[in-house]
């Protein structure tokens, strides 16, 4: 019975080391950390530091991982999500032409191409931005980054003493954001929503009308007093009044964002998406496609990219007006406009056609108020320092 009862032990054992030969390490270190045995409080803590060591790479290396697919999974939707990014390469032949064959002609229309996809991108990515701040930082965040173009081109103009395209590229970008803009919005959103009436807030359009009345009479002041010869000391009222007007317009401007930023928080929200916020009901807002730290890296560096190539379009202005026969003026007040207005034309429209007139008013209606108050005070103040400088 004896030797009968080792022999089954004998095999048992067999039987138990064949199974375990079969079973991996892991498994046992599972088990040992599922059920510690009796002699598990004897186990070092140096036991333990080489998974604990193994855990940490895995984790760095898994967050690395995770780093690089969002950086990738960014740059494709940036570059790979809009056909006028076929025009992304015209940014760089553009410097790659003035440095070989300073051909004027051919730098102003590249760098004319080549600015269009980027002030696209600049709009979308303040709509991503706007996604997490709420309506109205929204609409100003647009309004802001909408005119970086033109006010990029402006500082160019002003540093190259181009005063006459500094004026007319401003004021063509008024008259864009209030005709072309504002027109085919309306236009868009008729054609949409024919069967019924849209509406807006009025309160707020009357509040940028009263801004814009405010800029067109502080730039009127001055030119009065220039042409009717009514200063008192030639050559320095007329620069004190264009540096007191410019400072009254930035003032106001200022109290503008304060308002908007404290009081009329709800002043770029549709009705309907008020009523339905009242009721309970969600909206059908998209989510955004990158996250809010990717949008303010990539803000940066497409308006790093735009100022570098608003320097290029402002240096062959000239040499293109006579190359392509056509006058310096139209490109001022015409081109230049269009094409920094992309993506406030391109939102505009496109808030529009989803019915959300009041947002597409404070793209097109805040982007000239901004223009007017803010771009011009800010040109005129620079610029009269300048020539008070001069005087004196």
């Amino acid at each position: 019975m004896a030797t009968n009862n080792l022999q089954m032990a004998g095999i048992n054992s067999h039987l138990e080391m064949g199974a375990l030969e079969g079973r991996s390490t892991l498994e046992f270190e599972d088990e040992s950390l599922a059920s510690p045995g009796p002699f598990s409080n004897k186990t070092s803590s140096l036991d333990a530091a080489p998974n604990r060591f193994f855990f940490d790479d895995g984790s760095e290396d898994f967050g690395c991982r995770c780093i690089c697919k969002s950086v990738l999974r960014s740059i494709a939707v940036v570059f790979f999500t809009n056909k006028l990014n076929l025009l992304l390469p015209c940014g760089p032949l553009a410097i790659l032409v003035d440095k070989l064959t300073k051909h004027d002609g051919w730098v102003f229309l590249l760098s004319l191409l080549g600015i269009i996809p980027l002030a696209e991108r600049l709009g979308w990515a303040t709509e991503q931005l706007a996604s997490y701040t709420g309506s109205t930082v929204g609409g100003l965040l647009s309004a802001t980054f909408g005119n970086a173009t033109e006010l990029i081109i402006s500082m160019y103009a002003l540093k190259s003493g181009m005063l006459r395209v500094l004026q007319q590229s401003l004021l063509g970008s008024i008259l864009s954001n209030m005709l072309l803009v504002l027109g085919c919005s309306f236009f868009a959103g008729g054609i949409v929503h024919s069967n019924k009436e849209q509406v807006f807030d009025k309160a707020t359009a009357i509040m940028n009308s009263g801004l814009l009345l405010m800029a067109v009479m502080g730039l009127l002041f001055p030119a009065v007093l220039h042409f009717t010869h009514t200063e008192l000391h030639f050559g320095k009222s007329e620069l004190a009044l264009s540096r007191f007007s410019s400072c009254i317009m930035l003032v106001a401007y200022g109290a503008y964002l304060f308002f908007q930023l404290t009081s009329n928080r709800n002043a770029y929200s549709p009705v309907k998406e008020e009523e339905s916020q009242n009721d309970g009901s969600s909206g059908d807002e998209e989510a955004p496609e990158i996250s809010k730290c990717g949008s303010i890296i990539w803000l940066f560096i497409l308006t790093v990219w735009i100022s570098v190539l608003s320097e290029y379009l402002v240096n062959a202005i000239e040499g293109a007006s006579v190359s392509l026969n056509i006058p310096v003026s139209f490109i001022s007040v015409i081109l230049l406009p269009i094409v920094g207005n992309a993506a406030e034309h391109a939102a505009a429209v496109m808030f529009a056609m989803k019915d959300k007139l009041d947002i597409s008013l404070g793209v097109a209606i805040g982007s000239s108020t901004q223009i007017s108050m803010f771009g011009v005070g800010v040109e005129h103040y620079i610029y009269s320092c300048q020539l008070l400088a001069v005087v004196k």
